[in-house]
C-alpha cells in the first residue's frame, strides 16, 4: 500500500502526450527556401523510422549525424521547391493559351469529373471560334464529273416514271432511252479514269429495268424481252430471276402460253420459299395460263394449292369455273364452299356509324367514311359478292337434277357463311330464272316469300312482282306491289318506273311523267325511266321535250334501233323529213332487213317527191 500513489484530482491524464525533443522541431529554423511544414515533418519521420541507431539510441554521434541529414534534406527540398514553382508557373501560362493537359503520362486521358485547369464551362461553344470554311468541290475532278452524270441519269429515270404515270407512254420511253445512253457514258467515263471497279450496278439495274418496262408498256415486246435478257444474264445483279415473271407476262400477252408457263416455272424455281406471297402469285399466273390452254386438270391443281396456302376470291372463282368446265359436281360444290370461305379482311361497317355524343369521334368518322381505304374495301366486297353470285347462278343448274334444288343448296351454303345477306339476292335470282323460263307462277311464289323480309329485299321483290303483274296486264296488282316497293324504299328507281307505268296505262300522263322524272332524279342512268318519259311527252304532244329525251337516250344507248325509230318519228311529226330519213338510214344500218323501216323510208321518199328512191325501198320490202 505504501507504493500506491493516488492520482491528484487536477492531474491531466494526457499530459506530456505531445511533448517531443526541441532539437527535431524545424519550424523555428530560418530557412529561406522552406516550403511546407508537412513535407518536412514527413521527411523527418521517415529518417527517424529508417535509422535503427537513432531509434535505439546506440550511436554516440546521433545528434551530429541527424543534423547533417537534416541539412542535406533541406538542401534537396529547396531545389525541389524551386523546380515545382517553375513548373506551376509554366502551367498557369499555358492554361491561358489553350486547354490544360495532364502533368504526367500516368494519368489516363479522357473523361474527368473535375473541370480542366484553365478552362471554363462553355455550353454554346462561343470560345471555339468560327468553323473553318468548307473545302470547295473541284468540279473538274473526274469523280465529281461522274457523280454529276449519275445524278442526271437518276433524274431521267424519275422523269420517265412520272411521264408514264401521267399517261404519256411515248415520252416515258424516250426518257428511258436517254437515261440508258447517259448511263453508258458514265460507265465509259469510269473506265477511262481507271475506276471501273466502282461502277454503280444499282444505277445500271434501275436504268435497264425501267427501259424494259417502258418497252413493255408501249407493246414493243421483242425489245422488252431483249432488255430483260440483259439483266437476267448478268450474274452481278441480285435476284434477276424475278424478272422472268415479267418475261412470262409478255409471252402471255403474245398468247405464247407454253413459253409463258416455262418462264413462270423458272421464276418459281429461283424464288425461295421465304417469299410466299410472290410464289402464290406466280402459281396463280400458271393456273390462268392452263385455263386459257384448256388444260383444266392442271389448272385445278394449281388453284387448289393456292386455296390451301393463301385463299383469295379470284382464285376461288377460277377454281369453280374449271370444275364447271370438267363437269365435276362434287368439285363444283367443294370449290364453291372454298369461295365463300375466303376471308376478306374487312372490318365491320359499324365503325362508320357516328356516335351520338362524341363530336371528335364523329368528325373522324366523317373524314374516313368515304376515304380511299373505305372505297377500296367497298370495291373488294362488291367484287366478292359479284363472283359469288355469278358462281352460284352458273353451278346451280349443274350440281343437282334441277336448277331449283341447285339454287336451294347454294342458298343454304351462303346462309351459313359470312355472306349471309347474299342469300336473299340468290332467292331473287332464282325467281328471275323462273321468269326467263316463263314459269310465272313459280316466280310469283318465290317472290312473295320476301314480303316479310327487311325493307331492301322487300322492295326488290315487290318491284319484280309489280313488273310480272304488269306483263300479265293485271294492273291493279301491279299498282299494289309498286306501292309496296315504294313504301319499302322510296328511292328505288325501278319501283318508281313501275308506278309510272301503272299510271300511264290509266292515261294520267302528267302524273306518270312526275314518277318518271323522280326515278331519273334518283338515278340519272335509269334508261327505262328516260324512254318512258319520252313516250309520255309524245302523248302530251310535247314533241320537243320528247325529242330531247330520246336524243339523250341515244347518247347512252348507241345503235339502239328502238330509240332511233322514235327520233325519226318525232322529226317526221315536226315536219323535218330529211332528218327523219337520216335517222331511219341509221336504223337500216343496224337492222337492214326490217320491212317496217324499209316501208317507212319508201313513204318518206315518196312524200319528198323522190319516186325512184321510194320505188327502191318498196321493192326491198317485197324481196
Amino acid at each position: 500500500m505504501e507504493n500506491v500513489h493516488l492520482a491528484v484530482e487536477d492531474e491531466d491524464l494526457y499530459s506530456g502526450y505531445n511533448d517531443f525533443n526541441s532539437t527535431f522541431f524545424t519550424e523555428t529554423c530560418d530557412w529561406s527556401c522552406a516550403g511546407e511544414n508537412i513535407f518536412l515533418k514527413a521527411l523527418m519521420f521517415s529518417y527517424m523510422t529508417t535509422q535503427p541507431s537513432f531509434l535505439l539510441g546506440t550511436s554516440a554521434n546521433t545528434s551530429d549525424w541527424f543534423c547533417e541529414q537534416i541539412h542535406n534534406c533541406l538542401s534537396l527540398y529547396c531545389r525541389l521547391s524551386a523546380l515545382t514553382y517553375f513548373v506551376k508557373s509554366t502551367c498557369v501560362i499555358k492554361a491561358h493559351e489553350g486547354a490544360a493537359r495532364p502533368m504526367t503520362s500516368i494519368r489516363a486521358a479522357g473523361y474527368t469529373s473535375t473541370m480542366m485547369r484553365g478552362s471554363t464551362f462553355d455550353t454554346l461553344g462561343q470560345h471555339r471560334g468560327p468553323a473553318p470554311p468548307l473545302e470547295g468541290k473541284n468540279e473538274d475532278a473526274p469523280e465529281e464529273k461522274i457523280k454529276i452524270m449519275e445524278k442526271k441519269v437518276n433524274d431521267l429515270i424519275e422523269e420517265s416514271c412520272m411521264a408514264y404515270s401521267s399517261g404519256t407512254s411515248q415520252l416515258a420511253l424516250e426518257k428511258a432511252k436517254e437515261a440508258r445512253r447517259k448511263e453508258q457514258a458514265v460507265v465509259r467515263q469510269r473506265e477511262q479514269s481507271g475506276t471501273a471497279d466502282h461502277i454503280n450496278l444499282d444505277l445500271t439495274y434501275s436504268v435497264l429495268l425501267n427501259l424494259a418496262n417502258q418497252y413493255e408498256h408501249n407493246e414493243m415486246y421483242p425489245e422488252a424481252l431483249n432488255t430483260y435478257q440483259v439483266i437476267v444474264k448478268n450474274k452481278m445483279f441480285n435476284n434477276p430471276g424475278r424478272l422472268k415473271v415479267n418475261m412470262g407476262n409478255i409471252y402471255f400477252q403474245q398468247k405464247n402460253y407454253p413459253k409463258a408457263i416455262k418462264f413462270y416455272r423458272m421464276a418459281l424455281d429461283q424464288i425461295s420459299n421465304a417469299h410466299k406471297e410472290m410464289r402464290i402469285k406466280i402459281m396463280q399466273n400458271i393456273g390462268v395460263v392452263f385455263l386459257r390452254m384448256g388444260q383444266y386438270s392442271d389448272a385445278i391443281t394449281s388453284f387448289e394449292h393456292i386455296m390451301r396456302e393463301s385463299p383469295n376470291i379470284t382464285t376461288g372463282y377460277n377454281l369453280v369455273l374449271c370444275n364447271y368446265a370438267t363437269g365435276d359436281r362434287e368439285g363444283m360444290k367443294k370449290a364453291f364452299q372454298m369461295l365463300i370461305s375466303v376471308p376478306l379482311g374487312i372490318d365491320d361497317e359499324d365503325k362508320y356509324i357516328p356516335a351520338t355524343d362524341d363530336s371528335s369521334t364523329n368528325m373522324v368518322i366523317d373524314a374516313i367514311k368515304n376515304d380511299k381505304l373505305y372505297q377500296m374495301e367497298r370495291d373488294k366486297k362488291a367484287q366478292a359478292e359479284k363472283y359469288i353470285m355469278t358462281a352460284a347462278k352458273l353451278i346451280a343448274p349443274a350440281i343437282e337434277t334441277s336448277f331449283a334444288s341447285g339454287f336451294d343448296w347454294c342458298v343454304d351454303m351462303v346462309k351459313a357463311s359470312q355472306y349471309v345477306e347474299l342469300a336473299n339476292d340468290l332467292e331473287i335470282n332464282k325467281a328471275i330464272t323462273y321468269l326467263r323460263q316463263k314459269d310465272f307462277n313459280q316466280a310469283v311464289e318465290t317472290l312473295k316469300t320476301f314480303e316479310k323480309k327487311d325493307s331492301r329485299v322487300k322492295s326488290v321483290a315487290a318491284t319484280n312482282l309489280s313488273f310480272i303483274y304488269f306483263l300479265e296486264k293485271d294492273y291493279d296488282q301491279a299498282d299494289r306491289y309498286a306501292d309496296l316497293a315504294m313504301n319499302a324504299n322510296r328511292y328505288n328507281p325501278a319501283a318508281l318506273v313501275n308506278k309510272g307505268n301503272t299510271v300511264f296505262v290509266k292515261q294520267d300522263y302528267e302524273k306518270a311523267a312526275e314518277f318518271f322524272k323522280e326515278a331519273l332524279k334518283n338515278d340519272s342512268s335509269c334508261t327505262e325511266g328516260l324512254y318512258n318519259l319520252g313516250l309520255t311527252y309524245k302523248r302530251l304532244n310535247r314533241l320537243e321535250d320528247a325529242l330531247d329525251c330520246f336524243l339523250k337516250l341515244n347518247a347512252i344507248l348507241r345503235n339502239s334501233d328502238q330509240v332511233m325509230c322514235q327520233i325519226a318519228d318525232l322529226y317526221e311529226q315536226l315536219g323535218d323529213l330529211q332528218q327523219a330519213i337520216e335517222w331511219l338510214m341509221q336504223v337500216i344500218s343496224v337492222t337492214p332487213t326490217d320491212p317496217h323501216i324499209l316501208a317507212k323510208l319508201g313513204k318518206l321518199h315518196n312524200d319528198e317527191g323522190e319516186k325512184s328512191q321510194a320505188l327502191h325501198y318498196y321493192s326491198e320490202v317485197e324481196t
